[in-house]
């Protein structure tokens, strides 16, 4: 008795409806009070910082609480891939009250990063309750096979490694959901490492688009408030078998919706004379605010710098 495509409450997020395509969770999801209508599939080259091959290592962590009992899939597990990629592969119950069917179609799929109505120049991402500014040079995503991206340098180059499309920069925002762990300083640090393999290591093709990560070094870390939180953040300068390296950074902050469960915001710039500037890094983090609070961000700790 499996449901039929559809918005259902999502699992892992009861604040939210997410999409179910008849037989797995997708990545798309929306407020319960938004159209539905049944979302495109991506498209979209794979490898490099913004392509991604479509390899996620989703750091998650459901918060107690979170989820309604009779909402929750008898057996719902996470199946973990040879890459580390954990995601919920069972969907709403026959049984379960989420699963009342789809809702009325409208003329435009959900997605995850959206334009804030009547502000071009920033970019929302409702699952976190946080908006990011749109800097010159970036775009909203566009054909990225990698989830949860919320802006990338515009356009595309062909990676210096194995056969495939990279872009210059990118920047994602997830919701950490695989740990009890609550401290931004620790899931940080632990992140950085994914980071860095996913922007710059193997792609889900089996491919070295940057000939792979080698060494790295921390270039700056200390804590920082985000949309009126305390934060704390890691950036390491990577060295790739190929190409010029790069900079990643892991930022991790409690969510201002919801639970408050923590939010990791991960970058990846190329370090070439064609990457964008590593101070972007710092005008996007100091740009975050609360969709509940634009007057949101600073206070003590705002200050970005190295703390080694």
């Amino acid at each position: 008795m499996t449901p039929p495509p559809g918005w259902y409450r999502d699992p892992h997020a009861p604040h939210l409806e997410r999409w179910w395509d008849g037989t797995a969770w997708t990545e798309h999801r929306r407020p319960p009070e938004a159209p539905a209508a049944p979302p495109a599939p991506s498209t979209g080259g794979t490898g490099g910082p913004a392509a991604g091959g479509g390899r996620t290592k989703a750091v998650a962590l459901t918060a107690a609480g979170a989820v309604l009992v009779a909402a929750v899939v008898t057996g719902a597990v996470f199946l973990r891939g040879d890459d580390g990629d954990t995601r919920p592969r069972t969907g709403p119950g026959a049984t379960s009250p989420a699963a009342t069917g789809p809702r009325s179609p409208s003329p435009s799929p959900p997605a995850s990063a959206s334009e804030p109505a009547g502000d071009p120049d920033v970019v929302e991402d409702p699952l976190n309750g946080v908006t990011f500014p749109l800097l010159d040079g970036w775009v909203r995503p566009e054909h990225v096979s990698q989830d949860d991206v919320v802006m990338t340098t515009d356009g595309t180059y062909d990676c210096p490694g194995e056969g495939s499309v990279c872009r210059h920069g990118l920047v994602v925002s997830r919701t950490v959901t695989a740990t009890d762990e609550t401290s931004p300083k620790v899931l940080a640090e632990k992140d950085v490492p994914d980071a860095a393999e996913e922007a710059f290591g193997e792609d889900a093709l089996g491919q070295q688009p940057y000939g792979g990560v080698k060494s790295h070094e921390v270039v700056k870390s200390g804590p920082v408030a985000v949309a009126g939180r305390a934060g704390y953040f890691v950036r390491w300068r990577v060295t790739t078998g190929k190409g010029p390296g790069g900079l990643v950074q892991s930022l991790v902050f409690p969510s201002s919706v919801g639970t408050e469960s923590p939010v990791v915001v991960r970058y990846a710039f190329d370090a070439g004379p064609d990457g964008p500037p590593p101070a972007d890094m710092d005008r996007i983090t100091k740009g975050i605010r609360s969709v509940t609070d634009a007057d949101s961000g600073g206070g003590v700790g705002s200050s970005i710098g190295p703390t080694r």
